[in-house]
């Protein structure tokens, strides 16, 4: 399934927080969303999944419009720093999660060994720290069945070993079929996980592509994508 984002924006009041925000999502990949706070990742991921209205612009599958109400079953989206049913435990909530969306029984397994989360089965969420409420809700998102993930901030909460083993399990949840999105605001995390990157800067979509697509916006044989986001941005 291929997504193309064209000419999104969204306004606050007097604040315009996207400007026609134009690209595309390729199936299988890990697209990186890259920018400061106040870029606008947040509002753009929300127009996108259709939980906030754009005053502009569509959302296509396959060159075909979709309507906010419609993205429902094709995309999911985790917003950053939240904890669903903090009386429930880790368990309860995926097996929750797979029966309301209907997801597939069989990956709870191996998501919950790839985030590290059977210790954390019977402990309920809203006890959870930081770092094990975020891979908990991102085990939510991977058990969802719809084929598109938005994620904001997944590495938030993290240290370098978590962050290191959650990349792992996204690459491996990527590559047996799911698209994701990640917004992702440590640009080193970001290289680490993603094969392309949209970066956004302002409310506007600054440049798109892969580290050697970037390279050659800017003439250089610089492959560090900080270096490349200073640059382009």
């Amino acid at each position: 399934m291929y997504w193309a984002v064209q000419h999104l924006t969204k306004t606050y009041d007097r604040i315009t927080a996207l400007t026609d925000v134009t690209f595309s999502v390729r199936p299988g990949e890990v697209l990186g969303l890259i920018g400061p706070n106040g870029a606008g990742k947040t509002t753009l991921f929300e127009c996108m999944a259709g939980v906030l209205p754009s005053d502009a612009g569509e959302v296509s599958l396959d060159g075909v419009p979709l309507a906010p109400r419609a993205r429902a079953s094709h995309v999911f989206y985790l917003p950053d720093a939240i904890a669903p049913w903090p009386a429930q435990t880790v368990g309860w909530a995926l097996d929750f999660t797979l029966g309301f969306f209907g997801g597939d029984p069989a990956a709870r397994a191996d998501v919950v060994d790839r985030l590290g989360l059977a210790p954390l089965l019977r402990a309920p969420i809203g006890t959870l720290s930081k770092g094990q409420r975020k891979r908990a809700v991102l085990a939510i998102g991977m058990l969802t069945p719809q084929p598109l993930l938005l994620a904001d901030e997944p590495f938030d909460g993290l240290d370098l070993r978590q962050t290191r083993e959650v990349s792992a399990a996204l690459r491996a949840h990527a590559a047996a079929g799911r698209t994701l999105f990640l917004s992702i605001h440590q640009i080193a995390d970001a290289a680490r996980v993603c094969d392309r990157f949209v970066l956004l800067s302002g409310g506007r979509v600054c440049a798109e592509g892969t580290v050697a697509e970037l390279s050659q916006r800017v003439d250089t044989n610089n492959t560090s994508l900080e270096e490349l986001f200073l640059a382009l941005t």
